[in-house]
Formats: C-alpha cells, structure tokens, sequence
C-alpha cells in the first residue's frame, strides 16, 4: 500500500484533531487504564467517545504521526481492507491505532482478534456504540480487551463544560452521609436552579455546545440514526422490525413514566413477547430507554420491565410531547445513579438502590407518607438548594461522576 493511498484518511485524522482541546475531559477520560494493550470503549452516539480517543493522542504524542486514528465508517474502507492498513501502520514502526466506530466494519470483532493475535507488539484503542454491540461481537474479545461504558454528562460535567464551576465528583455515600455540607459548598458558588434546568433540557450530550437552538432536533436524528442505521448493523432485524422498534419508542414517548401491560402493548405493535422483549432491552443498552426491573437486569435472560423510562431527561425533551415534571425528576435520578449503582423497582416508594437504600423523588413538598417506617429511607426533593436531614436535594445527585 502505498502512503497516498492513505492520504484521505490522514487529512481526516488531522482535521479532526485540529478541533481537539484538552479543557474539558469526560469523567471516564481519568478512569481508564490508557497502557492497557487493548481497550474498548462503549456507549451512545454524541457522548464524547471521539473526542477522548483523540485527546489520548494529544496527550500522549508530541508527533501525532506516530500513531494513527482511523474511523471504520470512512468510505475508504469501502475499497481497502482494515487488515491492510493494519499491516502497513506495524511495517512503518506504528504501534498503536485508535479505531473509532468498529461496528460499523464488516466482521469487525474477527478482525480485531486478529490484530490482537497476529500484532503481539501493537497496541489498539476502539470505539463502538453501546453494550449492544459488544454484546453480540461474533469472536470471543472478553479474555483479551478491557471495556468501559461511557454514558451521558452529569450535572457536574455540565457545570464543568460551561466553566461555571469545578468540582471534584461525590460517591453515594458522600450525598447520603454530608449532602448537607456539599450542597452549602456548591450553592454558595453558583445558583443552581436556571443551570439544573438549562441541564435537563439540553445538557447530557457535549454537542449541545455547537448550537442549543438545534440540539433538540439533533438529539432527534441521533435516536433516528441509532435505530434505522446501528441496529441493522449489529442485529439481524427486518425492515418491518426496525418500524415496530420505532413504534414502541413512540408508544412509550407518549406515556412515560410507562407501566406496560405487556400483552396490550404487543398487540398495539402486532409482535410477541420474545420480540418485543428483545427490542425493549435493545433500546435500552443503546442508552435510549431506561429499564427499572424488580431483578437484577439480564441482558441474555429478559426480565420484564416493571417501568420504563427515557434514558436521561434530554431525550425527554426531544422526543415527548410534553414533559411531565414528576417524570423528569425521576428520569434524571434513574439516570445519574445507574452510571455506578444498582436500580431497582421497590415494592414501596419510587427506587431501591444497591438493595439497600429506598427513595421517594418529588418536589419540595414532598412527604414520607409513601415510605415511612422503612429503614434507610430518602427523599430526592426538587426546587430545593440544601436539604437536611434523610431530605436530599435532587440536583445534587448529578455529582456522582
């Protein structure tokens, strides 16, 4: 192969690090092992897993032509094999690639394990779209690759992005145990309430930056693309299939927080349980629905949900007809605390976390009544700064990472 062949993907490469800076880093960006021989990196579309391959770069290489990133959904993959351009990179002393949206590549889990097998000295950082897809990689990765999950920004990374406050991120314990002290730190510094709305409509992803006005209809796209272009990609789905996930994604737009009746719902999309089934729990590792399971949620063995979300309160904005505030709170806190702890429907109050700890979400108002005389019960209680007591403010769940 010759270096002009290249030379597409190089400009590529270059442009879109020219873009690059290194203010602001995903949580995750501190949390994974950047040595490591082989790491993936998973998660939904627009969440900044681009940006932190190509900050790694700046970071590490003072020539950043020592390395290589290449997307696997460039055209020029149409006429030259990823295994080409692999052995040219090793031939010409390049030790480490970073590969960007592999789902996208035919066969691309085989041709990863045999880089990794065949290239012991080379080293490789990739990308895909969610668990959905790593889940359903057709060669065995598990032994040889280390994976993070990257989800949407916290309320924290919001603030951090729009420079108006740093702050370092909170355990669980902390909020339970001195959310009086944090909240009195953080509020003296910045008003929280316009920022926690300004939040909740158009701070999960970091492209809202290149214009708020849009990121709505963006937003809109993105789900879009998810379902009619990756799904397809990883699954083997019928054209009628991909209507019907389109369908239910509406269904459920139009009545979350949604308590599904399950054979009232299959009939509404004219499918069975084993689908429909199948296409709930696809939607929510692709991070657009949130399933609250009374079990442990099993991605082999389906549980039935006992309700269902959106995945953060922005697809909310983007894609309900009108959003119902109660469901927001609850949203926005299911999707903080799943990052690193575990959820679960309760047989009282709104969630059980880490089967332990019972919480009741709501606003200011908000009473015991639903849980009292239940041990380790909260409030997480909206329009409120500092809480007191087992009352926590809502927002400061948005800390946690």
């Amino acid at each position: 192969m010759e270096l002009i062949e290249l030379q597409p993907l190089f400009d590529n490469y270059h442009r879109k690090l020219s873009k690059i800076n290194l203010r602001f880093k995903r949580y995750l960006y501190s949390q994974i092992n950047w040595k490591s021989r082989f790491i993936g990196i998973k998660g939904p579309r627009g969440a900044g897993k681009t940006t932190m391959l190509l900050q790694n770069i700046l970071e590490t290489y003072q020539d950043v032509d020592q390395t290589l990133y290449a997307s696997l959904d460039d055209l020029w993959f149409a006429t030259h094999p990823l295994m080409d351009l692999v052995d040219w990179a090793y031939q010409h002393g390049i030790m480490r690639l970073y590969l960007d949206e592999v789902h996208r590549y035919p066969q691309w889990s085989v041709n990863l394990k045999n880089i990794y097998d065949n290239y012991p000295d080379m080293s490789i950082v990739f990308t895909s779209l969610s668990l959905l897809i790593m889940d359903n990689a057709k060669a065995d990765l598990s032994r040889r690759q280390t994976t993070y999950t990257l989800y949407p920004m916290s309320f924290r990374e919001f603030l951090v992005l729009e420079d108006v406050l740093h702050f370092d991120a909170l355990t669980f314990d902390d909020i339970l145990e001195n959310h009086v002290r944090y909240a009195m730190q953080i509020t003296r510094q910045i008003k929280v309430a316009p920022l926690f709305e300004a939040y909740l409509e158009h701070g999960c992803y970091p492209f809202y930056r290149e214009s708020v006005e849009d990121f709505l209809l963006r937003l809109r796209e993105t789900v879009r693309v998810v379902i009619d272009d990756d799904l397809p990609a990883v699954e083997n789905v019928t054209f009628e299939t991909i209507q019907k996930v389109k369908r239910l994604l509406m269904i459920i737009s139009e009545r979350v927080p949604f308590q599904p009746n399950m054979s009232d719902l299959w009939a509404a999309l004219a499918t069975n349980n084993e689908l429909g089934l199948r296409m709930l729990y696809a939607l929510d590792k692709a991070q657009i629905l949130g399933l609250l399971t009374s079990k442990p949620k099993n991605y082999k063995y389906f549980n039935k949900p006992n309700k269902i979300f959106l995945g953060n309160p922005n697809l909310m904005h983007a894609l309900c007809p009108r959003v119902e505030k109660g469901n927001e709170r609850e949203t926005f806190f299911y999707s903080q605390l799943i990052v690193s702890n575990e959820v679960k429907y309760p047989k009282k109050g709104d969630f059980y976390v880490n089967d332990k700890y019972l919480f009741e979400i709501g606003g200011r108002r908000k009473t015991f009544n639903q849980i009292k005389d239940e041990p380790d019960s909260f409030l997480g209680v909206d329009d409120t700064e500092v809480g007191h007591g087992s009352r926590i403010p809502l927002w400061l769940f948005g800390f946690l990472y």
